[in-house]
């Protein structure tokens, strides 16, 4: 059987990679085959040492999705550390070319998982790949507009160091957990989180900081 994939999106300096291989140390620690998947525009910005033009964005989305899918032929778990829907979503940002959506929302979708990065990191630079802190908002929002039309699901991670991290495992816990858990009753009401933030379970304030807390 082909392996889980838990795609990480999120816009520039959202700490995906970081995440990526943290997940993939613990996971790997705990007895899980778990392989994470670096990003193609770091491996092409690293061979050709410039940052891609408009016409070779989609051959990036491709060999992004091509990775996955031969790390998931072979593992259990996989983390991508970005998908093809990155590429699109910069390719829309950048060049006004909104053409790569179908294609990378079709591998989208094949992901068990989606986390989203959320952007309460600071942005640092980090050579070629970075545009900077104003385009982190924009990018965000597009990536969640194109998971809603897709009718994609996704859940965001925020918090730092250790918080960053637990939050994320919760996520791949209760995926990996999936099939010792007992059905759902048919008719049966979900579970929901109530906090002091709203009465919204889904809402990603719930995992912020609250104001004054460290």
């Amino acid at each position: 059987m082909a392996g889980h994939v838990v795609a990480l999106l999120g816009a520039e300096s959202t700490g995906k990679s970081t995440l990526a291989r943290e997940l993939a140390r613990i996971l790997s620690a705990r007895g899980v085959d778990a392989v994470m998947v670096p990003e193609s525009l770091r491996l092409f910005c690293d061979e050709h040492g410039r940052t891609p033009v408009q016409h070779e964005q989609a051959d990036i989305a491709k060999a992004q999705t091509e990775l996955i899918e031969q790390a998931r032929a072979s593992h259990q778990l996989v983390l991508a550390d970005t998908t093809a829907l990155m590429t699109a979503v910069y390719s829309e940002y950048i060049f006004g070319d909104d053409s790569l959506y179908e294609e990378a929302l079709k591998a989208q979708a094949q992901a068990s998982a989606t986390l989203l990065m959320s952007l309460d990191l600071a942005w640092a630079a980090d050579g070629l790949q970075r545009d900077g802190p104003h385009v982190r908002e924009p990018v965000d929002g597009l990536i969640r507009s194109a998971l809603q039309r897709a009718g994609l699901g996704y859940n965001v991670v925020a918090g730092h160091g250790v918080a960053r991290v637990e939050h994320a495992l919760a996520v791949i816990d209760h995926l990996l957990e999936a099939p010792t858990r007992p059905p759902r009753k048919p008719g049966a009401s979900r579970w929901r989180w109530f906090c002091d933030n709203c009465d919204d379970g889904e809402c990603e304030q719930h995992w912020l900081p609250r104001v004054g807390q460290v």
